[in-house]
């Protein structure tokens, strides 16, 4: 079973900027698609931007989405942060272990805090 993990988070003020990070146990980034989420306390997880095995990105205008394949990583950049933003970001990527069966992994997540 592969394992991501989250790194990067803390308390920024608005419009800062963080960088988070997702460290994989082992390489699938090449060959899987990958998505950050992010879940304030009390409302449900959404979606915050993705990037598939090719590359292709989903993302707003304020966070950009990237991979480093030979550090098994990828990013979330967020820049002008809001208080809005204020979450536990969660990596997520589904692995293909199978010709029909797939696993859904994520990462324990990492507190962004925005606030002054």
């Amino acid at each position: 079973q592969v394992q991501l993990m989250e790194s990067g988070g803390e308390l920024v003020q608005p419009g800062g900027s963080l960088r988070l990070s997702c460290t994989a146990s082992r390489s699938i980034f090449g060959r899987n698609d990958m998505a950050w989420y992010r879940q304030a306390p009390g409302k449900e997880r959404e979606l915050v931007a993705g990037i598939s095995s090719g590359g292709n990105t989903v993302v707003s205008g304020r966070f950009t989405i990237s991979k480093d394949l030979s550090r098994n990583t990828v990013y979330l950049q967020m820049n002008d942060l809001k208080p809005e933003d204020t979450a536990v970001y969660y990596c997520y990527v589904k692995i293909q272990v199978a010709i029909e069966a797939a696993v859904d992994v994520w990462g324990p997540g990492t507190q962004v805090t925005v606030s002054s």
